[in-house]
């Protein structure tokens, strides 16, 4: 039956970051067809509290404690994973980090931060869950890009330079992989009404207008409208679908926009 292409039961999920936000809507769609769902924080108080969450979603999920910039750490927590929940058959890397300063102003430190939060660390993470998978013979790896995949914004060079990167590296990870049954895709979201988007999306604030303008469904996105395009990229589904970057976006990239007057 169809809905059996997009059941997830007995599968163990990976989210890094998954701790709030939109990385915690995915896991709990992925929970919600059926996956086992584990997460990472480097935070003991905010990987509790976001098993917490967890649990008022009807979800048992687990977290662990370790570093995705670190490698030493990403293999030890890898091997704890597996060995208490299972083997790792979807992988999405969601840590990510914004540093919102001019070009100009930003020292090298805070560049590189962002880009080893936000590329570095998705190359250490797949390329140790990958190995495992490849000795499974499948798996499914989704990286969260962005808007700032395809363009460029006053303030956020280092992240636009990263998700451009983590784009490329997903190419270049389906292109090595596919022979292993390993799809890797990503997802590109939009605008989301989270709570680190609020002060943004208060009525009056330019930005609010310009981006319910520049987008053609009129609206922030709902970060539960993520659910779907994560468990399509995880399950069977997708098993012919390689190196795509989903953009979730309401049109926005799909259009120039128009005149905030109109």
């Amino acid at each position: 039956m169809i809905h059996q292409l997009f059941d997830l039961t007995g599968k163990t999920a990976l989210i890094t970051g998954a701790s709030q936000g939109l990385g915690m809507q995915i896991a709990i769609g992925l929970g919600e067809a059926g996956a086992n769902i584990v997460f990472n924080n480097h935070s003991l108080e905010k990987k509790e509290l976001a098993e917490n969450e967890y649990k008022k979603a009807g979800l048992n999920v687990k977290g662990y404690l370790f570093d995705v910039t670190n490698e030493s750490e990403v293999i030890s927590g890898i091997q704890q994973i597996e060995k208490e929940v299972g083997p790792i058959d979807i992988l999405v890397n969601n840590a990510a980090i914004i540093k919102r300063i001019p070009i100009l102003e930003m020292s090298v430190n805070d560049f590189r931060q962002v880009v080893d939060v936000d590329l570095v660390a998705a190359f250490i993470v797949s390329k140790h869950v990958a190995k495992g998978m490849i000795v499974r013979g499948h798996g499914k790896i989704i990286n969260m890009c962005s808007m700032m995949s395809e363009l460029g914004r006053d303030t956020v060079a280092a992240y636009s330079a990263a998700k451009g990167g983590l784009k490329m590296l997903t190419r270049s990870m389906a292109t090595e992989w596919a022979k292993h049954n390993i799809q890797v895709n990503a997802i590109g979201p939009g605008y989301f009404a989270t709570d680190q988007t609020a002060p943004l999306r208060k009525e009056g604030n330019p930005f609010n207008d310009f981006i319910i303008s520049r987008t053609p469904a009129g609206k922030w996105g709902d970060p539960a409208q993520l659910k779907g395009s994560a468990i399509f990229l995880a399950s069977e589904a997708s098993d012919f679908v390689n190196g795509h970057v989903l953009y979730v976006d309401g049109g926005l990239l799909a259009t120039i926009g128009k005149p905030l007057n109109e």
